[in-house]
């Protein structure tokens, strides 16, 4: 922070002008990661400087301009340094007057700036212009940074409202904006209610003090928690069985791959077994050729025997040839030839054994093979049993899945139609409502009118009264104090009288505002009409009130001049004992006049009650027009309820 303080002193240096010391102090101190400024009044050569500060990366996070008597030059050279800053988080500008200019430097702003979480503009004039605030929201549109907006008393129309309406529409990023005390309306709050529909973001809305209707503050503040209420609700239901049969579909599709994967393992342990079969019959094979080797290998004795034989035989018959010659060697050749052949008889003997017992070796080989055969050939028609069984199965689930897709595709179709045109429907019916509606309104507005006109006539009727009243009361001052006293107490008695009427129509309306109250929670789609109705019987009622107050006033001058002229009547009690014979003139003069008023007073009380009856009988009407609309209310909740069990989804629900 101290490089910022000296590189500030240096442009403001540079540029002619003296550094403020105010400034160079917040610049040179530990800021914490925050700049305070606040209430500086920071003149153009030190936001030019600053401007010049703020590109790249500051040394703080947060900077705070409120109320600084920025001008529309400084605002924008100040914008424009932060155009590319990259480390402030938090920006407020508030109490700054802001106009055109300033709502085009904060579009260009929004449009670039990258690193802005917070954005707070209260008690500035950025609605004041039309041109200027939709430079402004366009920026705001183009913004996918921007998590917190402040907006408050900015002077924005319902014009500005929908321009913001359609900045929102677009933006990705923005979870909080503060509209309180504007002047939005009834068709921006609409406009604004309408956006929310489009945007997933926006998580709080606040429109306090902006002349929106009431039931439009709470269909946005529960769009800002979550989906839309009255006739969204019917959409509402529609996705929650959509996600429920989507839900269920999944499960299906669940079972059915967990079915598949079990017969994949099913299929993979067979074919396992069936390898180890495979090898234990290599195995025997080897052994069944070891065994061919052994006959092989006796084959082989064999031959050798037979050729000892036929060497025996040779030896035979040359024994015999030289028989005579060599008797002697032939007696010794043939106890050797017997020894021999002797020997040989017994290995011919335990090699015919061996043989035999070979023989039997390798048939019980055999047969075992063939058994080993038998089996390979059972094995391996049953695998191709198995596996023809696995791919029908295969392609009877791969057939009931894409069955299910097509009957969940269709049934979704017929869904979305049957929702189409419900929420057409009832939006006609409240079209058709509203009008209705708006013609009561019109009605009960021309009748309220009426009845001022007639308060007034009485008003200016009384007032004249009063007057002839008090030019009578001036010429006779030598009035009586009895007859004063009697006419004070029956003013007071009719004073009272129509304060307890006044007490009794305010708890009559107070009655009525509770039946509204429960008509209200009875009826919620039609709330819109009833806070309608609702707010037109409270002004009515507010007039009324008003008019009482007034009326009350006025008696209560007119009870202070009274005592006043009582007192002049004491004073001036002692210089009427000469007037005694102008006061009996006068007292008769008087009474007559007296009777005269009091007949004016008993017309205008007829009049009042009369008014007072009319009103009861509005009220009457107007309670009778709630109680046919929560009718009306209750038959289309049942209708759409007996609409909704006997469709498609409802017998599906049912079954469920």
């Amino acid at each position: 922070m101290e490089q910022l303080g000296r590189e500030y002193a240096r442009l403001c240096a540079a540029a002619g002008a003296a550094p403020q010391e105010a400034v160079l102090r917040r610049l040179r101190g530990p800021g914490g990661g925050h700049l305070d400024l606040a209430a500086q009044s920071l003149s153009l050569p030190t936001c030019s400087a600053l401007g010049r500060l703020l590109p790249g990366a500051a040394p703080f996070a947060a900077l705070a301009l409120g109320d600084c008597g920025l001008s529309e030059e400084g605002v924008r050279l100040l914008l424009n340094g932060l155009c590319t800053n990259t480390t402030v988080k938090s920006l407020d500008l508030k109490g700054n007057n802001l106009r055109t200019m300033g709502a085009e430097a904060l579009g260009k702003l929004l449009r670039q700036n990258k690193s802005i979480r917070s954005l707070t503009l209260e008690w500035n004039s950025l609605g004041m212009w039309a041109e200027g605030f939709s430079f402004f929201c366009q920026g705001l549109r183009a913004n996918n940074f921007l998590q917190r907006l402040d907006l408050r008393n900015n002077q924005i129309n319902h014009q500005g409202a929908g321009e913001l309406a359609m900045a929102l529409t677009q933006n990705t990023s923005l979870q909080e904006l503060d509209l309180r005390w504007n002047n939005i309306g009834l068709l921006g709050g609409r406009a604004l209610l309408n956006c929310l529909h489009s945007n997933k973001t926006l998580k709080r809305l606040e429109l306090a003090g902006n002349n929106v209707p009431g039931d439009i503050l709470k269909a946005v503040e529960t769009c800002a928690r979550s989906p839309a209420l009255s006739a969204s609700e019917q959409a509402l239901d529609h996705n929650q069985d959509r996600e429920a049969i989507l839900s269920e579909a999944q499960n299906q599709v669940n079972i059915l791959s967990k079915e598949v994967l079990s017969l994949k393992d099913e299929k993979n342990k067979q074919f396992m077994d069936f390898v180890d079969t495979v090898d234990k019959q290599k195995e025997e094979r080897a052994r069944s050729e070891k065994l061919q080797m052994a006959e092989a290998a006796l084959a082989l004795s064999e031959q050798k025997v037979r050729t000892l034989g036929e060497l025996l035989n040779a030896m035979k018959q040359e024994q015999n040839s030289v028989a005579e010659c060599h008797f002697r060697e032939l007696q010794q050749q043939k106890q050797e030839g017997a020894d021999r052949e002797g020997r040989l008889l017994h290995d011919l003997s335990a090699a015919s054994e061996k043989n035999l017992l070979l023989r039997n070796q390798v048939d019980e080989l055999e047969r075992k093979c063939k058994v080993q055969q038998d089996q390979l050939f059972q094995l391996k028609q049953d695998l191709t049993n198995t596996t023809a069984e696995l791919k029908l199965r295969a392609v009877e689930a791969e057939e009931r899945l894409e069955m299910e897709k097509r009957r969940f595709k269709q049934s979704l179709e017929d869904m979305e139609s049957l929702r189409v045109k419900e929420v057409d429907r009832v939006a006609q019916q409240m079209e058709a409502s509203e009008r209705s509606m708006h013609d009561r309104i019109q009605r009960l507005e021309a009748i309220r009118i009426s009845l001022d006109e007639e308060l007034n006539r009485v008003k200016v009727a009384a007032l004249t009264e009063r007057g002839r009243a008090e030019e009578e009361l001036i010429k006779a001052r030598s009035q009586a104090r009895l007859e004063e006293q009697q006419r004070l107490e029956h003013l007071e008695e009719k004073l009272r009288l129509m304060t307890e009427s006044r007490d009794e129509a305010q708890n009559c309306c107070l009655k009525q505002k509770e039946m509204a109250a429960e008509a209200q929670a009875k009826a919620k789609q039609l709330s819109l009409y009833a806070d309608g109705l609702k707010r037109r019987l409270e002004e009515l009622q507010q007039d009324l009130d008003r008019k009482e107050e007034k009326k009350v006033t006025e008696l209560n001058k007119m009870k202070v001049e009274l005592q006043e002229q009582i007192g002049h009547l004491e004073a001036e009690r002692t210089a009427q004992d000469g007037l005694r014979e102008k006061i009996a003139a006068l007292e008769r003069q008087l009474k007559a006049l007296s009777s005269n008023h009091r007949e004016a007073l008993l017309d205008k009380e007829g009049e009042i009650s009369l008014l007072m009856e009319k009103l009861r009988m509005k009220e009457a009407e107007i309670s009778r027009m709630r109680e046919e609309e929560t009718q009306r209310a209750s038959f289309l909740q049942n209708a759409i309820m007996a609409y909704v069990q006997g469709s498609p989804l409802g017998t599906h629900s049912s079954r469920k």
